[in-house]
């Protein structure tokens, strides 16, 4: 099983280890300069210190007086100048310090020949033992000489470089130090780095879990503008693609069930047709033959007038069956929709006024034509205005306004059929265009449900809208003229 690793935390690693060996390499290369700095400048303070005490007895050698070249290495040996071994012109030790007295490969071992010119010097580095403690030595000789006179000798000293080291050792606690600080500069440069990498990216993940489990309404927030921010907005626009692609399939399914719905009730329709309508029809030529006859009592009278309102209600619901089960053929026109909401109104008009029921009417000029079926659209208006008559009570008001939205890239006329009823309850809501669906008791449940038909045979939509209080408001959408072209 192969461990999971995730982005975040190789990002860490990978941009830590390269700031570590980036500040790695710089604090060597420091290292190496400041060693190299200190070594040369300690060979220069050494040689400077030989050739110095070379001329400063160069009379005294010249004499061979060794007594006053002893006392002068006697009184300048100090501090980090260890041992001072002068030689005579033959390169046998004249005079030395007490302190390598015991040390013959320093006193009896000059590192200087005859036949070197007078300016050169060499120079060794020792590890001795001098009082008691190891020590690390840079020996350097110099010739004793005069332009006139030649060579006189030369002089060895001894310099301790314990100081130059333990500078050094603080160089390097220094640089650890500031290595240790780079280290953590570089994993929090590489945690806040890698975070702000992998953030849009895990919002992508958290999207794409979203859109498995079916939930695209959130989108992802990114606004910065580097390819992320372009994977985060390319995204967004797929997940809405998807939306829309989902949404057109639950209507094309929604489509498909309503007209298997259709189909179904068709077939049905048309058996009823077949086997209750031309039996019926003689029931009734029937009852109405004999309510000709005047020697019926009052109360039988009464109960074939029943009968006959009976058989009435049958061939209206047979009626309205067949109607919705037909597939008609639309008659499409220009139509001003403010017109056919006119002339719908003057059919109901007279109902609207046993109960008193007001309406208000708004519909601005100048709103697009529809390419419209004015009868069948009439039946949908006519069917809306009944159901509100029906539920208002007296001295209700109905209110309907037109107006021009876009909708899905195209232009849509309005209209909204609103009232100050009681309203549907939510339950009822999903259900009332369906077929054979209703609240009423003498309903046959076809009304909306055919009304829907009619505005989806006009490519248009209509739905339940929110009137923000009490009431009840139908939105129907018809696209203009030139849109439905």
């Amino acid at each position: 099983m192969k461990l999971k690793i995730s982005i975040y935390t190789r990002l860490v690693f990978w941009i830590a280890l390269l700031i570590v060996l980036l500040f790695g390499a710089i604090l060597f290369v420091i290292q190496i300069r400041e060693a190299r700095i200190l070594q040369d400048e300690t060979e220069a303070r050494v040689m400077l210190q030989a050739r110095y005490i070379a001329d400063a007895n160069l009379l005294s050698l010249s004499l061979q007086d060794w007594q006053a070249v002893q006392k002068y290495v006697d009184e300048h040996i100090s501090g980090d100048l260890n041992y001072i071994v002068v030689y005579d012109r033959t390169g046998q030790p004249a005079v030395w310090n007490d302190l390598v007295r015991d040390h013959r490969e320093i006193v009896f071992e000059s590192l200087l020949s005859d036949d070197m010119a007078p300016d050169v010097k060499e120079s060794v580095i020792r590890r001795l033992t001098l009082r008691e403690a190891p020590v690390r030595v840079r020996e350097v000789e110099v010739f004793a000489y005069s332009q006139a006179a030649g060579r006189w000798g030369s002089v060895k000293v001894g310099w301790s470089l314990e100081p130059m080291y333990d500078r050094l050792r603080d160089i390097q606690k220094v640089l650890l130090l500031i290595g240790l600080a780079g280290f953590l500069f570089g994993i929090g440069a590489a945690a806040f780095l890698a975070r702000r990498i992998t953030r849009p990216l895990h919002r992508l993940v958290e999207g794409t879990v979203r859109i498995a489990q079916g939930d695209f309404s959130q989108p992802i927030v990114d606004t910065s503008r580097d390819e992320i921010g372009d994977l985060a907005r390319s995204f967004n626009e797929m997940t809405g693609q998807l939306v829309q692609t989902r949404e057109r399939m639950d209507d094309a399914n929604r489509r498909l069930v309503q007209h298997e719905k259709l189909a179904s009730i068709g077939r049905m329709a048309a058996t009823i047709a077949h086997e209750i309508r031309n039996p019926l029809t003689s029931v009734k030529l029937n009852i109405q033959k004999v309510a000709e006859e005047e020697a019926f009592a009052e109360t039988v009278r009464a109960h074939i007038d029943l009968s006959l309102e009976g058989i009435d209600q049958i061939e209206r619901f047979i009626k309205e069956l067949l109607n919705f089960t037909r597939v008609q053929e639309l008659s499409l026109e220009r139509w001003p929709v403010e017109q056919i909401v006119d002339e719908s109104l003057k059919v109901v008009r007279d109902t609207l006024a046993q109960k008193d029921i007001a309406v208000e009417r708004s519909c601005p000029p100048g709103l697009p034509a529809i390419l419209a079926d004015a009868d069948k659209l009439r039946q949908v208006f006519l069917n809306v205005l009944r159901n509100a008559h029906e539920a208002l009570e007296p001295g209700g008001t109905i209110r309907i306004a037109c107006d021009a939205v876009a909708g899905e890239g195209r232009t849509m006329v309005r209209v909204r059929i609103a009232d100050d009823g009681p309203g549907i309850p939510e339950k009822d809501r999903p259900n009332i265009f369906e077929p054979f669906y209703t609240t009423k008791p003498s309903g046959f449940g076809l009304g909306l449900a055919n009304a829907r038909k009619i505005v989806e045979q006009h490519r248009g939509s209509i739905a339940v809208g929110e009137t923000g209080g009490p009431g009840c408001e139908f939105v129907i959408l018809i696209p203009a003229a030139e849109e439905a072209a």
